[in-house]
């Protein structure tokens, strides 16, 4: 495993508190905000064409999720994923049920040209992004991480960015290392807007620690570490989401040392 240092990304985003600009779907935008708030990050949700391009060059991090994509809010993306890349500004892509459905697929695949960061999504979107089949049940991956670790190595090489890839255990790639990150609860996949909220708290860390690998990383274990906090306390999805984010909170960077990462 390639030098991680989860500590030191979390106090880095601690003492930075990154401004992330999210472009994300309707049903995701509270929980998303909350958890950027909790992990101690800023979240800015600026969606308009008029506004996202110039916000995007300002903020710490953008987020590009196509969860409920239309055509005022892809353009805002497309805008945004520029002005972030003129700007040096890292910038995440979410490529919600990516493959089923022929609209957001061909918007992901444009976007992907412009070179996101970290491209991060389950098993299904990724191969379906990196044209290696895939396509799940909407939100849902069909495949495993396993199924999907070719594709996210060749899509990171094609973006020269990151691949995450969440399921059982997380795969993380920058095409060359490979990390892999376990532990976690199957609640947070019966809790609307965690995936989405992890695509945020990617381009937080990312920004804070200035490595795509770690910062990638750092989020998943995160992630990861406060939902089996969370779900030692809840008795069920609707108890367990708001115990998530007071885990998120409370996860220091001792916690994140002590995370299953491999």
């Amino acid at each position: 495993m390639p030098a991680v240092d989860l500590r030191a990304a979390r106090a880095a985003l601690l003492a930075r508190t990154p401004l992330v600009h999210c472009l994300t779907n309707t049903v995701v935008q509270a929980i998303t905000a909350n958890a950027l708030l909790a992990a101690g990050a800023a979240p800015a949700m600026v969606d308009a064409p008029e506004e996202a391009g110039d916000f995007a060059a300002v903020a710490s991090a953008v987020l590009v999720n196509v969860g409920t994509v239309h055509a005022r809010t892809a353009e805002a993306m497309r805008l945004a994923a520029r002005s972030a890349g003129a700007a040096g500004t890292p910038w995440v892509l979410d490529p919600v049920a990516v493959g089923g459905l022929v609209y957001r697929t061909e918007l992901a695949t444009e976007l992907v040209g412009l070179r996101p960061t970290v491209v991060r999504g389950n098993a299904s979107e990724v191969m379906a992004l990196a044209g290696a089949g895939g396509g799940g049940r909407g939100v849902d991956s069909t495949d495993s991480t396993d199924d999907a670790a070719k594709a996210a190595a060749e899509l990171a090489a094609r973006t020269g960015g990151v691949v995450a890839v969440s399921g059982e255990v997380d795969l993380v790639t920058d095409g060359r290392r490979t990390v892999r990150v376990g532990g976690g609860s199957p609640l947070l996949t019966r809790t609307t807007g965690a995936g989405c909220a992890l695509g945020a708290l990617v381009g937080a860390y990312v920004a804070a620690t200035g490595d795509p690998l770690t910062g990638a990383v750092a989020a998943h274990a995160h992630v990861a570490v406060a939902a089996e906090r969370a779900a030692r306390v809840a008795s069920g999805p609707g108890t367990f989401a708001p115990a998530w984010l007071d885990a998120l909170d409370a996860v220091d960077g001792a916690a994140l040392t002590a995370a299953d990462v491999r």
